[in-house]
């Protein structure tokens, strides 16, 4: 019995020794050294520069409260009365932010439109980018319609809460441009689905549009990557600006759904008063300021004062000029 504990004894030593040499052998030091450089960072995305739409009802100017909440008071008192304003959002820090989330009062009375876009009208939706140094102009206006039936006005005076919120978080891949907008006045035809005509002077904004062409209408195209994806007739009518839609070529429920938002905005622009609706078109006319604008079913929309104007074809093509 001694004799088996022994020889376990030493089976052990001889294990723990044979293990330890093949450790000494097997020994290896890994190491990884480096150093980095981080730059510095600033995220500051916020609002500024509010500025009130000429037109607008007299009202004092909307505040900002800690660069993060715009609030405006208006009183409308009849159909037709509007308050807008835009301002500027900034992302001056050095971190690019894009839109994560929107809320909006969804509900809204029949006798009111509220809308907050860009300031060129494009729609703000999620996951638009916001870079780094630069700014983008939202545009907000609420307005007391006047196509409405006499049963949807208000029986007594209203207190009515708006409101529109927008978070930015920092931009990842899923990141989308704002579409860019080109204005132009220019007489050589602009095509929906094909590219920018090379040579022609295009604008940022319609006021220089309409300023470089001496009169009051002008196009407003929608591009992505250099291709025009929509056309618009723009004009400005007693101090407001107005764009109708054209080039919608088939006849589906874009189509009409089109059509019907054209109507709206001619009646917003002219008054119920001064519009005829016929079978296939929609037609609006102002003498003091002596302006036309029709909006056909089949997707043509034109604006014109006299012999000059602008036009968006069904088939998509637009242009400028002085004869119609």
């Amino acid at each position: 019995m001694k004799k088996k504990k022994r020889s376990l004894i030493l089976g052990i030593l001889l294990m723990v020794l044979t293990l330890g040499m093949g450790y000494a052998f097997l020994t290896t030091t890994l190491a990884i050294n480096g150093t980095t450089d981080v730059d510095s960072n600033t995220w500051n995305v916020y609002w500024d520069n509010v500025q009130v739409t000429e037109g607008s009802v007299t009202a004092s100017t909307p505040t900002i409260s800690n660069q993060t909440t715009v609030t405006f008071s208006v009183h409308l008192s009849k159909p037709g009365d509007f308050y807008e304003f835009t301002v500027d959002v900034k992302n001056s820090g050095t971190i690019d932010a894009m839109i994560e989330s929107i809320n909006k009062t969804t509900t809204i009375p029949n006798y009111l439109n509220y809308t907050v876009t860009y300031a060129d009208d494009v729609p703000i939706i999620e996951n638009q980018l916001l870079g780094a140094n630069s700014t983008e102009s939202y545009k907000v206006r609420v307005e007391y319609r006047t196509d409405i039936n006499p049963s949807d006005l208000p029986n007594n005076s209203q207190n009515i809460t708006l409101s529109f919120g927008v978070e930015y978080v920092q931009g990842d891949d899923n990141a989308i441009p704002v579409v860019p907008v080109i204005y132009n006045v220019s007489n050589t035809s602009f095509t929906i689905g094909n590219n920018v005509p090379t040579g022609i002077t295009t604008y940022d904004n319609y006021q220089e549009a309409i300023t470089a062409f001496g009169h009051q209408f002008f196009l407003k195209h929608t591009v992505s990557n250099d291709v025009i994806t929509k056309s618009y007739v723009g004009f400005v009518l007693n101090n407001n600006v107005y764009y109708l839609q054209g080039g919608i070529r088939e006849e589906n429920l874009e189509t009409k759904l089109v059509y019907e938002s054209n109507k709206v905005v001619l009646l917003n622009a002219f008054g119920s008063s001064k519009c005829t609706d016929n079978t296939s078109y929609y037609y609006c006319y102002d003498s003091t300021y002596d302006t036309y604008a029709y909006a056909y079913n089949y997707g043509n929309v034109f604006a014109s004062s006299g012999i000059y104007g602008c036009s968006v074809g069904g088939v998509g093509n637009s242009y400028c000029g002085d004869t119609f």
